[in-house]
């Protein structure tokens, strides 16, 4: 508009046709100094300046970036929000019920809409019902690759021969093909026949719809009554390889103007599209309610880390490799809530792929973005995916190229001239980089391939913690035997039980995934196996993944071993794991093994991935494959045999690695062209159940009282005038918690065990155990999520003095379900906190593990420290977070936990307050309030932003 401030920055490219911001012609040279990483949030804060969300005091802010870094609050609103299933259906119902609360207040329903442009993809239900190790006996002998074939014999068996069933090598009899890829024929390697795509694929899709149809319908609806909403189907893709491969931008385009794409996203792979050059980080459901309601993100204006790469990589040396080593370098360089950008000669060394992935694990070390700038590498890229028809025509790349490099937004890394200023400086060099793992219960835990025996022998004799299982030396040698198929077979500590090539962290680099099918093709010829027992699964983040890996004729190998492809979306790393053959986890209990699960993932905490597997590694898709034919994480690859093969011949590791120039030239002549071939097809080809799927044509949703997934909650009961903060006054704990409390052990996203509060309300509901579903899936119930809120059998709470989800109702002693406690005291109008130690809230971002406290009655939570994001969770929703003043903690202050707390609110509430906390038994401690704005403090007057933003409404 004519009043915006800074009209006079309005600049047109050369065509005279697009119109955008030039933050150069504010003709200040502390602009060529800021890092991109700021120059992105300086153009939108003057894009989107209207003196009330943005002002020009906070443009002036970001300018002067070298000195009012970790000082100004500053305001962030990105081009759009990304939003899966898991986390977009409560953010949805949230939107549905603030349809109810303005209607009732006379306001219409059809004005609540998101602001902010929003993706909603469906990818978070598929659950692994099905794999090929169900319906298998023992392993035969390998068949080799390419034997003569036999006429009229069909495919299908055991692992060791072709699986597939649909193939038939008679002449002139068509496979059976349910869903073929267009033009590339899945060939059976032993009879050189088109198969079908998986069937286990297909049954797994198919069942996932059915148990989710109440979700789909509610997603359909949606994607109807709501304005800039855009629901994608479940079965084209995971969250974050879509973003990547179809949403992504990189120069945005709205109303004749041009401006750089920026995203935040409820996906904790949200970081990837930075290695895109594009701006974006996840956020919990609540502040994606906020973004696509209008409002702006709010961020202390970051510190920014240089990361310098220099050195060349390591020939052996996979992109997770790298990851992990910079992972490393990073978390031990204390960089949390700090923006990470990397420059130096040696990024011109690291494809898009091995970028994105690096992008992807910045949330390990804590960081909140981690930036890789538009180069002539990634130009190169896109140039490559616009021979298939992607967004990324000629014209757009010229156009994204001339804007980029308009406002000094385009990187050239072998000049240094170019380099902005950092707040600090970190080197790394590339050729340092060797194959590691993590685990076996912490992402941060790394562990050299080389090292692994000696590292996993250690942590049996370590005693319980971080890493340790402390196992009696004389149980250490133990060997169950067991039947599985029958044939006997073995487990000792160590022994692989899960083996998952998963949808998260890996897929998007197509150089590891096609390491790991060539290593299985070349192992499947070297006359290798897997045992059946193991569970192996293959859930490639999109169909692209399928489609490169079967153009590049390794699929079969991997299937050959038992990796077939279970369905696309996340199914190991969020807990959706079917149970182990009986057998297997009889032997395990009876033993007290410690058994292992590895998967290609970038989660594995203890319990995760199932309760009886303790010991779990992150590992490099190549590596989950070898550690599944080597049947155990207790091997010293140099050294020992990967297998032997029925002729007893020995095959070691290196036997069957593939050359990096072997992955190289694969990859360039069957990948990128057809990556956005298929995807593109896919998504056009569509879903026919959901294109079929039936839903309500009103403005405001019209709940099913009988529903147990989609239920209106109460977070907008009784929205009078807002109040001054009212003083918390003899509260009791409801939980006494240690370090390193994650968001996993306040809201799991498995599976709904059977003895929980969770699974008696959906038994009285007359649903049967099959019918839970897991927690993830029921986000849309707070009756569900609430009673599984702090439901971990690994919570460790110490009133109760072992892992569990029990705590102790103080008033009288009994020991009760978390929930049933609740219940008591609410009964009796007790007030709650929770006492914890360092870390509380670590881990993936979740709301629920905010909003489950609130629902329970937690008025604040007193810890040591906070991870950043759930503070702000907890903010979001009415609860005050409280610090313990440095030095001090519950153990120093000699609190048992089981006093009334009474904190006194000041009406003049501030950010970084320090308030005084007394006890019944006569102690007094003061805490920090860790409102970090004004706006925080605003949030909680109102009882939380929901609540804030439907008052703003009415």
């Amino acid at each position: 508009t004519e009043e915006h401030p800074f009209n006079h920055l309005i600049d047109t490219l050369k065509d005279g046709d697009r119109k955008y911001f030039n933050p150069q012609k504010l003709n200040d040279a502390r602009y060529n100094k800021l890092p991109l990483s700021i120059r992105v949030l300086l153009e939108a804060a003057i894009r989107k300046c209207d003196g009330f969300y943005v002002k020009e005091e906070d443009v002036h802010n970001i300018l002067d970036w070298s000195e009012q870094q970790n000082v100004a609050e500053v305001p962030f609103p990105p081009a759009r929000v990304l939003l899966q299933d898991f986390t977009g259906i409560p953010a949805m119902v949230d939107l549905a019920a603030m349809r109810d609360a303005v209607t009732k207040h006379g306001v219409d329903p059809g004005l609540v809409n998101p602001v902010c442009p929003t993706d909603l993809i469906v990818d978070h239900s598929l659950q692994i019902d099905l794999n090929k190790c169900q319906s298998q006996g023992p392993p035969s002998r390998p068949s080799p690759a390419r034997p003569t074939p036999r006429r009229g014999s069909q495919c299908g068996g055991e692992r060791g021969s072709c699986s597939k069933g649909g193939c038939s090598d008679t002449p002139g009899r068509p496979a059976t093909a349910v869903q073929q890829i267009e033009n590339t024929p899945l060939l059976c390697p032993f009879h050189l026949q088109p198969v079908s795509e998986p069937e286990t694929a297909l049954k797994n899709q198919e069942l996932e719809l059915i148990r989710n149809k109440e979700r789909l319908q509610f997603f359909k609806w949606c994607s109807k009554a709501f304005k800039n909403v855009n629901v994608v189907a479940p079965d084209v893709g995971a969250v974050h390889q879509l973003n990547l491969e179809y949403l992504s931008r990189v120069v945005q385009e709205s109303q004749g103007f041009i401006y750089p794409d920026s995203v935040v996203g409820t996906d904790s792979h949200t970081t990837m599209i930075n290695g895109l050059g594009i701006l974006g980080w996840g956020v919990g459901g609540i502040e994606s309610e906020a973004v696509m309601l209008g409002q702006p993100i709010s961020l202390t204006l970051p510190q920014v880390v240089g990361c310098r790469l220099v050195g060349s990589v390591n020939i052996l040396a996979t992109s997770i490799d790298i990851v992990l080593g910079i992972t490393k370098h990073l978390r031990q360089a204390g960089i949390a809530g700090k923006f990470v950008e990397f420059f130096g000669p040696g990024v011109s060394q690291l494809s898009v792929p091995d970028r994105t992935t690096i992008a992807n694990m910045c949330p390990e070390y804590n960081a909140t973005v981690s930036f890789f700038p538009v180069d002539h590498v990634t130009l190169k890229h896109f140039k490559q995916t616009s021979k298939t028809g992607s967004y990324f025509t000629e014209e757009k790349l010229e156009l994204l190229e001339a804007y980029l490099k308009a406002v000094k937004l385009f990187r050239n890394y072998e000049d240094s001239s170019e380099d902005p200023q950092y707040s600090e400086v970190i080197e790394i060099n590339l050729s340092s980089m060797v194959p590691h793992v993590s685990g076996p219960k912490r992402p941060q835990d790394r562990v050299a391939v080389s090292s692994m025996k000696e590292d996993f022998q250690s942590c049996l004799n370590e005693k319980v913690g971080f890493k340790g299982f402390h196992i009696s030396k004389e149980k250490q040698e133990s060997l169950v035997p067991f039947l599985h198929g029958g044939q006997e077979y073995e487990l000792a500590h160590g022994s692989v039980v899960i083996a998952a090539v998963i949808s998260c962290t890996n897929n998007c680099n197509p150089s590891v995934m096609l390491t790991a099918g060539l290593l299985a093709k070349k192992a499947v010829e070297a006359g290798l196996i897997v045992k059946p027992y193991i569970r192996t699964s293959l859930a490639p983040g999109s169909g692209m993944v399928t489609h490169y890996l079967n153009t590049s004729g390794v699929l079969p190998y991997l299937s050959q071993l038992g990796f077939e492809v279970i369905g696309y979306g996340c199914a190991t790393c969020v807990g959706n794991t079917a149970p182990l053959p009986e057998t297997v986890s009889e032997a395990i209990k009876e033993g007290d093994l410690v058994a292992c699960g590895v998967l290609s993932g970038n989660r594995h905490f203890e319990g995760r991935l199932c309760d009886c597997v303790r010991a779990n590694y992150l590992a490099s898709p190549p590596l989950v494959v070898a550690y599944a034919i080597a049947g155990t994480v207790s091997i010293n690859f140099e050294k020992e045999p990967l297998g032997v093969t029925s002729e007893g011949k020995e095959v070691y590791l290196r036997d069957v690695w593939p050359t990096r120039e072997e992955v190289q030239q694969i990859e360039q002549d069957k990948v990128i062209s057809s990556i956005f071939t298929e995807l593109r097809a896919r998504r056009e080809k569509g879903n026919t159940f959901w294109d079929n799927l039936e839903c309500p044509e009103s403005v405001v949703f019209p709940w099913d009282p009988k529903s147990t997934y989609i239920r209106s909650p109460s977070f907008f009961n009784k929205l009078v005038k807002v109040q001054p903060p009212q003083s918390i006054e003899n509260a009791h704990a409801l939980l006494f918690l240690g370090d390193k409390v994650t968001t996993d052990h306040i809201s799991p996203a498995g599976s709904i065990a059977r003895v929980s509060a969770a699974a008696r309300y959906l038994l009285s509901k007359r649903l049967t155990p099959r019918e839970f579903n897991s927690y993830g899936a029921r986000r849309g119930n707070d009756a569900v999520m609430t009673r599984g809120t702090f439901a971990s059998i690994k919570l460790q709470n110490r009133f109760i003095g072992k892992p569990g989800p029990k705590t102790v109702h103080i008033p009288s002693g009994q020991t009760l379900d978390v929930f049933e406690a609740v219940e008591r005291y609410q009964r009796d109008g007790v007030p709650l906190i929770i006492l914890a130690g360092k870390q509380y809230g670590s881990g993936n971002s979740r709301d629920w593990a905010a909003k489950g406290p609130y629902l329970l009655g937690v008025r604040a939570v007193i810890a040591e420290s906070f991870e950043k994001m759930h503070k702000n969770h907890l903010v979001g929703m009415g609860i005050a977070p409280l610090q313990f003043l440095p030095g001090q903690s519950a153990d120093s202050l000699e609190l048992c936990g089981k006093e009334k707390f009474t904190i006194t609110l000041p009406e003049d509430l501030s950010p970084k307050q320090i308030l005084t906390v007394k006890t019944s038994s006569g102690k007094t401690f003061s805490v920090t309030t860790l409102f970090d704005s004004e706006m925080d403090v605003a949030f909680y007057r109102h009882g939380g932003l929901l609540r804030y933003v439907a008052r703003t409404m009415l």
